[in-house]
């Protein structure tokens, strides 16, 4: 994510309390990533929402959610799974390698999740 995007995330009602990465290190690529890390920044971060308690926890890459969470089968979308009593809403990841989500798509997601925020 582009470092002027996240300046405009809270005023959209995305991001009014917490912005944070599962893994604490930059990547070009989610392979780039090994288990552990994400494994172990899935804990940090279920700790970290439990505190803070935001509407709901948005995570980015759908790879990475399984891997972090131990849910194999998640798909985009809202979750049947909370975390740290948050709910969860996975959505594409919006790097340009990521080939099977248009602009257009991932735009419809956050839209989705900026609703279910408005609902919460």
């Amino acid at each position: 994510m582009a470092p002027c995007l996240v300046f405009t995330l809270p005023g959209c009602g995305c991001c009014s309390e917490l912005l944070t990465n599962v893994v604490a290190r930059a990547s070009a690529k989610a392979s780039e990533l090994t288990r552990e890390e994400l494994v172990e920044g899935g804990r940090r971060l279920a700790g970290l929402v439990a505190e803070v308690r935001p509407k709901v926890l948005a995570v980015l890459g759908v790879s990475a959610y399984r891997t972090a969470f131990a849910r194999p089968k998640a798909v985009v979308g809202l979750q049947e799974e909370s975390v740290g009593g948050v709910p969860v809403w996975v959505l594409p990841n919006p790097s340009g390698l990521n080939a099977h989500w248009t602009l257009a798509g991932i735009a419809g997601e956050l839209r989705r999740v900026r609703e279910h925020i408005g609902r919460a």
